[in-house]
């Protein structure tokens, strides 16, 4: 199986001409029997020789990372040789499946590897910094900002060298834990909770990146070229982003205190995810908030006295609503774009 990437690369290697790679794609997409798009195809696994790779991969990171541990323990916190290590071999490997074998699955967990390997080191570079005092809640903070900021340039020359789609998620969070931590510091008092402000910042930072998302889906509304992948993982973090916050904030977690209302409101949120998901043709809403989901209808049948059954009849009626919504995703997906703007649909992927 070929990417997008691959066709891409040689056509511009002169394997083959641009003519025959449309051909070649318009000849893959009607043995789908529908768009790209709408499938929301994206590339992972090739054959078993991706995951025989993946498990050869983790062996030679813990490898290293014990490595580091060995020759440098650290007694108050991690080791940065460790980070240092692991961040070292990540990169070396993908020089191997990355950059020359374009593997999927490796690559991703290479590219998590480095960026975890580089907060790390720098981590623990701080934490041996301040061994012997304790640090105020704004050097603390400039610290965590410092380990953000370090962490997304990590990312952004990881991208430069070898463009891996998740990378744009992978620094994207880096910066959005940077300017949350900054803003926790500055703005929630020495001995208070902060929870509903941390809440808040989160569910801002995730439409932030939900707007970012959907500037990388705009600009390949064709879902022909990496820019979809890269969409794609950031639509990945931006759900639960939005989902956790929301349904936190009304109470879901606290099981069995949500009520009626609580339930009746995750619901409805549920349904304006679903919608939003069937504009842009993107599952990820629906996948991050499937476990509140899931808690509010317990909830509901409890409280109508199907206390036996609750876990059944939960699973069965949200299976059965996924399953339906899949089969159906293209048809329902036209009626919901037909309703919108026709300024707004020139901009979303074209339905099948």
């Amino acid at each position: 199986m070929y990417s997008q990437s691959d066709l891409n690369s040689a056509v511009k290697a002169g394997a083959i001409t641009a003519a025959a790679a449309d051909a070649l794609r318009r000849h893959v997409a009607d043995q789908r029997g529908a768009m790209p798009a709408d499938a929301e195809h994206f590339r992972l696994i090739t054959g078993f020789n991706d995951i025989f790779v993946s498990i050869g991969v983790v062996i030679m990171l813990f490898a290293a990372g014990a490595i580091g541990e060995a020759m440098i323990p650290s007694l108050m916190g991690p080791s940065p040789l460790i980070g240092l290590l692991v961040a070292g071999t990540a990169w070396g490997l993908a020089e191997v499946f990355t950059r020359s074998r374009r593997m999927a699955l490796p690559s991703i967990i290479l590219l998590l590897a480095f960026l975890g390997g580089t907060a790390l080191m720098f981590v623990g570079s701080f934490v041996l910094l301040f061994v012997d005092s304790e640090p105020t809640r704004w050097v603390a903070g400039l610290a965590i900002a410092v380990t953000g900021i370090l962490t997304a340039l990590a990312a952004w020359l990881h991208w430069r060298r070898f463009m891996v789609p998740i990378t744009i998620a992978g620094g994207t969070a880096a910066v959005a834990a940077t300017v949350i931590g900054l803003l926790m510091v500055a703005l929630v008092p020495e001995n208070s909770d902060g929870q509903t402000t941390l809440l808040s910042l989160v569910f801002v930072a995730g439409l932030v990146v939900f707007g970012l998302a959907m500037r990388w889906d705009m600009s390949d509304t064709a879902r022909a070229t990496r820019r979809s992948d890269v969409a794609f993982w950031l639509h990945l973090l931006a759900a639960p982003m939005l989902a956790h916050p929301l349904f936190t904030l009304i109470g879901v977690t606290e099981g069995d205190a949500i009520g009626i209302g609580g339930a009746l409101a995750v619901l409805a949120i549920y349904l304006f995810f679903a919608l939003v998901a069937l504009a842009i043709d993107r599952r990820a809403l629906l996948v991050s908030a499937l476990a509140y989901v899931l808690v509010a209808l317990t909830t509901l049948f409890n409280t109508f006295g199907v206390i036996e059954l609750n876990v059944a009849l939960t699973a069965l009626v949200i299976g059965s609503a996924l399953l339906t919504l899949s089969a159906f995703w293209t048809p329902i997906r036209a009626k919901v774009v037909d309703m919108l703007p026709g300024d707004m649909t020139m901009r979303l992927p074209a339905t099948a």
